[in-house]
């Protein structure tokens, strides 16, 4: 029985090696198919990384690959900013910004740019400028060559500012306003925008406070010089040069207007109020004739009282026959004389007329 037992070790040894080879052979080729796999998705791109001094490792394209990043694009970038000396890029710094949505080739030319300039800049602050939404190579190249914004701007409705003077003429005028990008302001400062509507602030405030016109036409630095003491670049992404009056134009006599315009108002209430006195006096006079209509209905009806009285007297013995007819003549005389007076009246308006 012992010896039965030593054959099968025996024998189960004997086949151990060949099962070991077999296994060592599998890993082998998986190894090798990996490695044919890596070198047809991905040789060229590391062949060039070697090449270019760029020590990435398989495992990073692979896990790119895994990420769905881009390889070109970070291969590309990284031998981008080693070839210009930028020693703050990293394979894991250029990954997470694209998978930010950010412009990785956007962030890295700036960064390159900024190098070449002497400007400081890195990589976090690109990426930070970059994802705002903010065009991080625009910005290096402004910092490096000013830019020129108009006051108010070409595709605005009004191409000049106008204001008015102490003595009431307008004047319109256009600035030209020479800027530089603030890179450390780029992200949270205010945009060109914000420097239009201040230039255009500052011309009104300097025409308005001027007493006459011409001191602004003899001088227009005036208004430069006043635009420029306000600092108006305070909390934007500019740093302002300066800022140029390219032209001045004498606009209305808006002074003139205003006062003919007051005038006719003053003339249009003046003629309210005598339209007023005369609805007021015509009421009145109406109100009189009716008083006279009133009084002479009181008049008729005292007259009317007359006879009565008469009647009355005759009756009680008071008036007799003689007494009528001495009053009969009195009213008749009287009559005669108000026609004669009438008719004076009559000849002598004949006369003048």
């Amino acid at each position: 029985m012992l010896e039965f037992a030593h054959s099968e070790t025996a024998l189960l040894l004997a086949q151990v090696p060949p099962i070991l080879t077999i296994i060592g052979w599998f890993v082998v080729g998986v190894l090798a198919l990996v490695l044919f796999i890596f070198f047809i998705t991905f040789g060229r791109l590391y062949i060039q990384a070697l090449a270019s001094g760029v020590k990435i490792g398989i495992f990073a394209f692979i896990g790119m690959w895994l990420r769905k990043v881009s390889p070109r694009i970070i291969v590309d970038c990284l031998v981008m900013a080693t070839k210009a000396g930028i020693t703050d890029v990293h394979v894991n710094s250029l990954e997470a910004h694209y998978m930010a949505k950010g412009n990785v080739r956007r962030v890295v030319q700036s960064l390159v740019a900024a190098s070449k300039a002497n400007i400081a800049l890195n990589f976090e602050t690109a990426a930070a400028i970059d994802l705002a939404g903010r065009d991080v190579l625009e910005a290096v190249r402004t910092s490096v060559l000013p830019k020129v914004i108009d006051a108010p701007a070409r595709e605005q409705a009004r191409n000049t500012v106008d204001a008015v003077a102490g003595d009431g003429i307008q004047l319109k005028a256009r600035a030209r306003v020479t800027v530089r990008t603030n890179l450390s302001r780029l992200v949270g400062g205010a945009t060109e925008e914000t420097i239009i509507a201040r230039v255009g602030e500052g011309i009104v405030t300097t025409i308005g406070s001027a007493k006459s016109h011409k001191d602004i036409l003899a001088n227009p630095d005036l208004m430069s010089k006043k635009v420029l003491e306000k600092g108006l670049d305070a909390g934007t992404s500019f740093e302002i040069l300066s800022i140029d009056i390219a032209d001045v134009d004498v606009g209305e006599n808006i002074g003139a207007k205003l006062q003919a315009e007051q005038a006719e108002a003053d003339k249009r209430v003046a003629q309210a109020l005598a339209e007023k006195r005369r609805a007021m006096a015509v009421a009145e006079e109406q109100e009189n004739v009716a008083t006279i209509a009133a009084n002479r209905a009181k008049l008729v009806l005292a007259e009317a009282e007359v006879p009565k009285a008469i009647a009355d007297a005759f009756r009680s013995g008071n008036l007799g026959v003689m007494d009528y007819y001495r009053l009969k003549n009195l009213q008749a005389d009287t009559s005669m004389r108000e026609s004669i007076g009438d008719e004076g009246d009559g000849h002598t308006d004949d006369n003048v007329e």
